[in-house]
C-alpha cells in the first residue's frame, strides 16, 4: 500500500511541475491519460532514482561536500531529464525540454513531494509505542 501512495504522491508532484513549469509537459489529449501517463512516470522516477540516485552519490561524494550539496539540485535535474528520455524512449507523451525546465521542475516536485508526504501519515512499525510512551 505505501508503494501505491509513493507513487501517487509523485505523479502528483509530476502534474504540480507539469502545471508551473513551462518544459515540462504532458501532451496527452484526455485526463485519464494525462494521469495514467503521470502514474507511469512516476514509476519511472522512482526507479531511476532508486537506482541512480545513490550510485551517484557514492560516486560524486567528494562533489555534494565541496558544493555543500548543491551538486544535488543538478543530479535531481539530471536525473529528471533521463527519465524524460526513457519516457519518449516507451512512446509516453512526458517532455522535459531542456535542463532548466528539469531544474526548476526537479525541485518543484522535491518540494510538493515532501509537503504530500507530510499530509499522508505514515503507519511506522513502533510509532504508536512510543508516543503512548510520552
Amino acid at each position: 500500500m505505501r508503494l501505491l501512495i509513493r507513487v501517487v504522491v509523485s505523479a502528483l508532484a509530476l502534474w504540480a511541475a507539469t502545471a508551473v513549469v513551462s518544459g515540462v509537459d504532458v501532451t496527452a489529449d484526455t485526463w485519464w491519460k494525462r494521469a495514467l501517463t503521470l502514474l507511469v512516470v512516476a514509476v519511472i522516477f522512482g526507479v531511476v532514482n532508486g537506482v541512480l540516485k545513490p550510485v551517484i552519490k557514492v560516486l560524486g561524494c567528494a562533489f555534494y561536500v565541496l558544493t555543500l550539496g548543491l551538486i544535488a539540485l543538478v543530479v535531481n535535474a539530471a536525473l529528471l531529464m533521463l527519465t524524460s528520455a526513457i519516457a519518449g524512449g516507451l512512446d509516453l507523451p512526458f517532455h522535459v525540454r531542456w535542463f532548466w525546465p528539469a531544474f526548476w521542475g526537479a525541485i518543484i516536485v522535491g518540494v510538493v513531494s515532501w509537503l504530500l508526504n507530510l499530509l499522508v501519515a505514515e503507519d511506522r512499525p513502533g510509532a504508536a509505542g512510543r508516543e503512548a510512551g510520552r
